[in-house]
């Protein structure tokens, strides 16, 4: 009986216990850096695509508080318009959502994000409002994808000629495939030809392997599928040692601690941040 009352009254309030636990989950990625991925399929990254889209199931995800916190707290974004986008519709009929979706606009680093709960939030959610937003949506999620794929051949080819530095490489190739949403097995297929590539130096192949635990689990394990497959030679076979010390238990042990230390200190420098004194002027 207890728990019939608690649906009805998570249906009242547009928001469910499940909502607020994903909500957390959302959060804590972010907080450690790992990706967001679609419900019940860790081998999958969340993508704008999947958000924009209405046809498509996405379970918990599809509760208002995870769409504001994708919403707020996402850093790109292609991402963060399209939760919001996706979460707009939800509060035509529920003063309650109303009220967060508005927050979100006040929130935000965005202002793509900031416009579009502006525009929907003034027409009162009308249908009209919502489709246009989807539809601007969808086209800057598209020309946001090209940029980034633009980006990561130029870079590429700048390194082959030697007019980049290894290290600004890799970083600008994690950040731009990150915030690109590339399909995991895009990001797959890339790394595992840069690892593989001859005309590619060690050193950049080992650079890249410092931030392998920065993509999915099974992204992971077709990069080392490819690589263990591949002929051996010198430098593959030292490339192949540094892989197994990699997905190794105690290397998987060091990286999980260092995610848990790095999302402490976060809790703890954002709790050790002095309140603004009631009354106060700015």
């Amino acid at each position: 009986m207890s728990n019939r009352k608690s649906d009805t009254t998570s249906d009242l309030l547009g928001m469910t216990q499940e909502g607020l636990k994903t909500a957390l989950v959302v959060r804590e990625s972010y907080q450690t850096g790992e990706p967001v991925c679609v419900p019940d399929d860790p081998s999958r990254i969340l993508l704008p695509e999947y958000l924009i889209n209405n046809g498509l199931n996405l379970g918990e995800f599809d509760d208002p508080l995870p769409l504001a916190m994708m919403a707020t707290r996402d850093p790109e974004s292609p991402m963060a318009l399209a939760a919001a986008t996706r979460m707009s519709p939800k509060g035509s009929d529920n003063r309650l959502v109303a009220g967060v979706f508005g927050l979100v606009g006040e929130k935000t680093r965005h202002p793509l994000v900031k416009r579009a709960v502006a525009l929907v939030s003034q027409n009162d959610f009308s249908p009209k409002a919502i489709a246009f937003v989807r539809g601007k949506a969808s086209q800057f999620i598209v020309q946001t994808r090209e940029q980034y794929s633009r980006a990561l051949k130029e870079n590429l080819r700048a390194l082959l000629s030697g007019d980049i530095e290894p290290r600004t490489f890799v970083r600008e190739f994690f950040e731009l495939t990150e915030a690109g949403n590339l399909r995991s097995d895009v990001r797959q297929n890339l790394i595992t030809s840069l690892l593989l590539a001859e005309n590619v130096r060690p050193g950049i192949k080992f650079l890249m392997l410092e931030n392998f635990y920065r993509l999915p689990v099974p992204t992971r394990k077709g990069i080392v599928s490819s690589v263990s497959g591949a002929p051996n030679s010198r430098h593959m076979e030292i490339l192949k040692e540094e892989l197994r010390w990699i997905i190794s238990p105690e290397r998987q042990a060091q990286v999980a601690n260092k995610a848990a230390d790095k999302a402490v200190g976060h809790m703890i420098n954002k709790a050790q941040k002095p309140k603004q004194p009631v009354g106060s002027v700015h």
